[in-house]
């Protein structure tokens, strides 16, 4: 019988038009001076407006802090820490992408507990407890509002992670409502990341397990079927909430069931050069399926038969090969640059690129196959 441990946030909402619940469920987390972390794009969009209406209905004061930026520097972090508790906040609530997300996190943990970053890297050395805390998406890939993760970007442009139980939300709140103006670029980055997550958490040598397997074919089926409507109908806001749900079931999976190789490629393209996350690990995802393909095919032939149901196969090989050449079909038809060159990384950088992938070990172990610098180089120049 399988042995595992499963984590997950304890309470998720998943409705349309229920950014508006956040007030009820604040008071209902005793809160009474929310700390709401945006980017200063949603906050002059509107977006947040229902949010902190229904803030104000419930007799909530609300500060806002709007200075998120992407792949969060810990300046940008630490800052929002400070303006926090010279608030005098009681509860935090993380509103918009992984990068806002990521750093509700961390606020919600500092401004209780108060530790450096450097000294919470890694996995489970931060230290509790922290304030109460809200994870809203506004896109449909990081799944950072079920995720006990926070990636932050160092002075040395790494990504390094804090990685601990007491990052997982009180409450995910889903409204896909809040995704309808997402422009189909971002869209598309989006939601390749979580299809990543998706198959690299199916795929993985550490801490697979039936409940994170379950989670992340379902979460490849929604995203994979609904992807390509979205980017064509953005208004589609049945299509948006299946994509939201893929991505929060994806996120669920890899945060028990880890990734692995593309996001250890993906995270130095991130690093050096400030492209999107999503970007990143669309960037070098073929390549790596290309790398694993003998080492996974078992693996990609169960999500072949899931991904393509009207689809029969002769056995693993033919059904990984069609799984490979779906995801590849699709990523080509994604509105965002098709390859490392096209994206502005210098070919002269490849080789500091694999020693630097090298780096990131606590995600390399989980690859289905082992990677060394060499196979690292060369799928850095696969994807060039």
């Amino acid at each position: 019988m399988s042995q595992f441990v499963f984590e997950t946030a304890p309470k998720i909402v998943c409705e349309q038009g229920a950014s508006r619940q956040l007030g009820a469920l604040a008071s209902q987390l005793g809160v009474s001076h929310m700390f709401v972390v945006t980017d200063r794009f949603l906050h002059e969009s509107g977006l947040l407006a229902g949010a902190l209406e229904s803030l104000a209905a419930a007799g909530i004061k609300a500060t806002v802090f709007s200075d998120v930026l992407a792949d969060p520097p810990e300046a940008s972090v630490l800052a929002a820490v400070e303006q926090a508790r010279k608030a005098g906040v009681d509860g935090v609530a993380g509103f918009g992408g992984g990068s806002s997300m990521d750093t509700a996190k961390l606020v919600a943990l500092l401004v209780k507990t108060p530790q450096s970053l450097p000294e919470i890297y890694g996995i489970g050395l931060a230290r509790g407890p922290r304030l109460p805390l809200v994870q809203v998406p506004t896109t449909a890939g990081t799944g950072s509002e079920v995720t006990a993760i926070s990636i932050l970007t160092t002075p040395s442009n790494e990504k390094k992670g804090v990685v601990s139980s007491l990052l997982y939300p009180d409450v995910a709140l889903l409204d896909s409502l809040l995704t309808l103006g997402l422009p189909p670029r971002i869209t598309a980055m989006t939601g390749v990341d979580a299809m990543v997550h998706a198959i690299e958490s199916f795929t993985t040598r550490t801490k697979k397990n039936p409940l994170s397997d379950s989670l992340a074919m379902r979460a490849l089926t929604l995203l994979y079927n609904n992807i390509r409507t979205v980017i064509r109908d953005g208004a589609d806001a049945d299509a948006r909430e299946a994509m939201l749900l893929g991505s929060l079931f994806a996120g669920m999976a890899f945060a028990n069931a880890p990734v692995a190789a593309v996001h250890a490629l993906a995270y130095p393209l991130g690093g050096h050069y400030h492209l999107p996350h999503g970007l990143t690990n669309a960037l070098v995802l073929v390549p790596v399926l290309e790398f694993n393909r003998d080492a996974a095919a078992p693996l990609y032939a169960e999500l072949a038969r899931a991904m393509l149901p009207g689809r029969s196969f002769a056995n693993d090989a033919e059904a990984t090969g069609a799984f490979i050449d779906a995801i590849r079909t699709l990523v080509a038809e994604m509105p965002f640059e098709q390859d490392l060159k096209s994206a502005g990384v210098p070919e002269s950088d490849l080789e500091m690129l694999a020693r630097d992938a090298m780096n990131v070990q606590r995600l390399l172990v989980n690859n289905p196959r082992d990677v060394s610098y060499e196979d690292a180089l060369a799928i850095y120049r696969a994807a060039y």
